[in-house]
């Protein structure tokens, strides 16, 4: 399989530049990425024939890279597993992925992960790739995860993370009734002393700030809408639980799994700009048969 490319048309604000200065700054390539382009088996293309970075410019000349071939991990291996597709174009495959499957292969779960699905259904259609994951979710949470084809979509993906310009939000069923309807948690979270999964609210651990909604409450459980400002790992689950109304089902944190067998934790919302097209994307991934009688 060859690499990717990628054509630009040369506008009037870049006439007499030098093609260095159009990839890097007009189009975000990464200093790692021009290198990895020049030594490891990539091209550039100025009009169909081959350039040099130090080329000049001119209006309505068509720039191809061809990026190298990627590198598959030997510790992912094709799988057929059935994808939930939300979005695809040549940059990115969204899914909505199950509770019950992990993002990445760990020693623990070798096979049956959402990697292992993308990379058969990368062979299936010829894609030269390898699995770029913009965002993870835990094994039992569901919904949306985005995942970019190729290293430079991860890249720019990675830069809109950076400045919050991608926006997601998920649906929550905590244990008993917050008392605000609207609310802000801000409490650093930190790696526990003891274990290497468990994290928890410390104050040397890193900024976390969480925003939710209350949608409806019962006596016993109340469901919220969450939305990050941070990204730490089990933020939405350690910061309930610190309020002292753990996610239903997640027994790590404290919740009680005589109700749900995994967290109730979704992620049903997500928002970027594409770097590529300027389009705002906007998913959905509708909360799962087993969230659902709580939704009012």
């Amino acid at each position: 399989m060859a690499g990717l490319q990628i054509t630009w048309t040369v506008e009037e604000n870049w006439e007499g530049k030098l093609l260095r200065e159009f990839l890097k700054e007009g189009k975000k390539l990464s200093k790692r990425a021009l290198a990895d382009i020049k030594f490891a088996g990539g091209s550039i293309f100025v009009n169909g024939e081959f350039a040099t970075v130090r080329k000049q410019l001119r209006l309505n000349d068509e720039v191809m890279i061809v990026f190298p071939r990627e590198t598959r991990s030997d510790s992912i291996l094709p799988e057929k597993i059935r994808l939930n597709i939300l979005y695809e174009d040549n940059h990115f495959l969204v899914v909505n992925k199950p509770s019950g499957m992990p993002t990445i292969p760990s020693r623990d779960h070798l096979r049956g992960t959402l990697a292992n699905g993308v990379l058969y259904y990368y062979d299936q259609y010829g894609i030269p790739s390898t699995f770029h994951a913009v965002n993870r979710l835990d094994k039992d949470t569901s919904g949306i995860v985005v995942i970019a084809k190729h290293r430079f979509a991860h890249d720019l993906m990675a830069k809109e993370q950076k400045t919050g310009s991608i926006h997601r939000e998920y649906i929550a069923i905590v244990d008993g009734q917050l008392m605000s309807e609207k609310g802000t948690i801000n409490a650093p979270i930190g790696r526990t002393s003891d274990s290497i999964i468990e994290r928890e609210v410390r104050s040397d651990g890193q900024v976390a700030i969480t925003h939710y909604t209350v949608l409806s409450k019962s006596e016993e459980e109340t469901v919220v809408r969450v939305k990050l400002e941070t990204g730490r790992t089990h933020q939405i689950r350690v910061h309930f639980a610190y309020l002292g109304h753990p996610l239903i089902g997640d027994d790590l944190y404290g919740g009680k799994r005589n109700k749900m067998m995994r967290q109730a934790l979704h992620s049903y919302y997500c928002s970027f700009i594409h770097p590529f097209t300027l389009e705002q994307i906007t998913m959905e991934a509708p909360v799962p048969s087993d969230m659902q009688k709580w939704m009012p």
